[in-house]
């Protein structure tokens, strides 16, 4: 099995941590990785800005550089989706980049639906116990990637506490450019989750999603709670490395 991690721009920019923590993951269950280096950025910010053109020659890029692998792995449900559903709206008159966009669809996967379902494991030899985390669900690895069950499900084996918050599956506010357009909507989405995420009294807040672990740690700073933010391959990866 070749696996092709895609790191994504957050990552990469901003959350260097979350692409080691799931590079080091696969590699402890056996999986070979591979970083392509040529990987860049997979369009979503133009898609979004209505740049279609330009996106498209980012995405035929993509096509490219993750050609030949059997799976291609990223710690991102907001990047999966413009893989696995916008890269095929972009491609709808073109069969060949369509087909190939299909193609490629299919082997994408989110860091923990990939664990889960693809490797098929649920205990990892992670030791979260004594940890009390909660969930955000983040609205295009819920909605577009289907990723609800996984990321719990492996948190739970590793003996963590997992408290769902109130409104743990409504959006934070981040949405990419959204955040940029409408920045008081925006933060006032992120401010709304406070309460239901402080009752919980959890220790960690966690999600698939760097971008919106980004907005709500931000919002906590600026609203002085005291919680620690870790993506979910950090924090499993933190269970393994402590043991």
């Amino acid at each position: 099995m070749r696996v092709a991690l895609f790191a994504t721009c957050l990552a990469d920019q901003l959350f260097p941590d979350v692409a080691v923590a799931s590079l080091k993951l696969l590699r402890h269950l056996g999986v070979e990785v591979d970083f392509p280096t040529a990987q860049t950025c997979c369009g979503q910010p133009a898609y979004n800005a209505g740049y279609h053109k330009e996106t498209r020659e980012l995405a035929e890029h993509h096509l490219k550089v993750f050609a030949g692998y059997d799976y291609v792995v990223l710690p991102s449900g907001s990047c999966g989706a413009m893989v696995k559903t916008h890269y095929l709206e972009l491609f709808d008159q073109a069969p060949e980049s369509y087909a190939e966009s299909r193609e490629l669809a299919e082997r994408t996967f989110e860091l923990t639906t990939f664990i889960s379902e693809v490797l098929g494991r649920e205990e990892i030899g992670a030791d979260l116990s004594g940890l009390r985390v909660t969930y955000h669900d983040s609205c295009h690895a819920m909605r577009f990637m289907q990723v609800h069950k996984a990321p719990r499900t492996l948190l739970r084996a590793a003996g963590a506490e997992l408290v769902e918050a109130e409104g743990h599956d409504v959006c934070c506010g981040f949405g990419g450019l959204f955040s940029v357009k409408m920045p008081e909507i925006s933060a006032a989405m992120a401010r709304a989750k406070i309460s239901g995420i402080e009752a919980t009294k959890a220790n960690y807040l966690t999600s698939t999603d760097a971008g919106c672990l980004m907005q709500l740690a931000g919002t906590f700073r600026r609203e002085g709670v005291e919680l620690q933010v870790k993506h979910v391959a950090e924090l499993l990866w933190q269970g393994i490395a402590e043991i």
